[in-house]
């Protein structure tokens, strides 16, 4: 049996956006809001093009959230980071720029994106951005992991 869904890609057809698009992601229900839990994507066929040259640019992305009311839909965010395919973005402009579209659809307690791009001339460049609700312990825990990022390298 079907269940009905107000989400408008999951159970359809798939259509993708060649071009970025913020409206490609949707939210459904946390129904578990009295518990902080972390959920976490791992999106490993990411793909942008450099600004300067126009080759293309491998990641794997990683996002994790600790959500409030909204989550994401996975279909949904599949399909929006598959739209980035053909921007000219810097790495550093891709993981910023998911982060503050996810806040902004989400209004997350904590969010962070980590984008790990594949070597190009024999550098990878492997951007973190985070967010934690300001003026709460999850602004405490952004400020915490930023300071410890990748410590242990």
């Amino acid at each position: 049996m079907k269940t009905k869904t107000p989400l408008k890609s999951l159970g359809n057809q798939t259509s993708y956006a060649f071009s970025y698009d913020f409206n490609l992601l949707e939210t459904f229900e946390n129904v578990h809001q009295g518990r902080d839990y972390f959920v976490e994507f791992h999106c490993p066929e990411f793909t942008t093009l450099c600004p300067i040259t126009g080759q293309p640019d491998f990641a794997t992305i990683r996002i994790n959230y600790i959500p409030q009311a909204k989550m994401v839909e996975s279909k949904s965010l599949k399909l929006y980071l598959f739209s980035f395919r053909n921007e000219g973005e810097f790495h550093e402009n891709c993981v910023n720029r998911i982060l503050e579209d996810l806040i902004k659809l989400l209004e997350p307690k904590y969010l962070e994106v980590l984008g790990n791009f594949t070597p190009r001339g024999g550098i990878s460049i492997n951007p973190y951005a985070n967010y934690g609700i300001p003026n709460t312990k999850y602004e405490e825990m952004a400020n915490f992991r930023l300071l410890h990022f990748n410590l242990a390298k």
